[in-house]
């Protein structure tokens, strides 16, 4: 009788590249805010870090000083760059544009829009009971990003996108300084959902300029 057939061995999954680890570590501490605007970073410290050699930490925030996260110093580091006024109205301004669009474009909504928002909202107020304000800052970006490409504008989605990394920063920011508006998000959230399956376009609109309008002065500590 012949032995049976081995079982097939699956192969150990591969580890990032070195330098795309750093770049992951780096990237997602200054997105929710664990190195903070005006953490001088070292090679040597991030290479501790994350278990690698220096060479791919360069590699790593080479990358990250073109998306404008870091500004590196010669022989010093890299020095985290804060949030500045200008990108808090530049990034507020160009969602407004874009999502009062939107918005108004989603109306009518699809069965499928209106399920994902309301799986959106569900999940916020879970990482929100939980505490995860990281998580709960992505899920906020995720509802409005929904809406954007539920309008069927492919050039606008990928304008939308390029600003994913900013809103999340300033997501973390202002829940930070201001963790009563976290349920007041979730509730203007629910609202912008409402107006959206009642088919009211304008309405989705005007909650939307004043929701996201509201970002600007909350960063700005001018408002509460």
């Amino acid at each position: 009788m012949p032995a049976p057939a081995p079982a097939p061995v699956t192969p150990p999954a591969k580890r990032p590249p070195a330098a795309e680890r750093v770049y992951t570590h780096v990237k997602d501490a200054v997105l929710d805010r664990r190195y903070e605007g005006g953490t001088l970073l070292t090679e040597g410290g991030l290479a501790e870090a994350v278990g690698v050699s220096r060479t791919p930490v360069r590699e790593a925030l080479l990358r990250l000083e073109v998306e404008g996260l870091i500004k590196l110093y010669p022989k010093k580091g890299a020095l985290v760059l804060a949030v500045s006024a200008q990108e808090i109205a530049d990034v507020v301004e160009t969602r407004l544009l874009v999502e009062e669009f939107a918005a108004r474009k989603a109306v009518p909504a699809s069965p499928q829009l209106i399920s994902r928002l309301e799986a959106l909202l569900e999940e916020q107020r879970h990482y929100s009971d939980a505490g995860d304000l990281a998580t709960v800052s992505v899920k906020d970006r995720c509802f409005h990003a929904e809406i954007v490409r539920h309008a069927g504008n492919e050039i606008l989605s990928r304008l939308y996108d390029q600003l994913r990394d900013r809103q999340l920063r300033m997501g973390v920011a202002v829940m930070e300084a201001h963790p009563d508006r976290i349920a007041a998000n979730i509730t203007e959230h629910g609202e912008l959902l409402e107006a959206i399956r009642s088919g009211d376009a304008e309405g989705a609109a005007q909650v939307v300029r004043r929701h996201v309008g509201r970002v600007k002065v909350l960063v700005r500590g001018e408002d509460r």
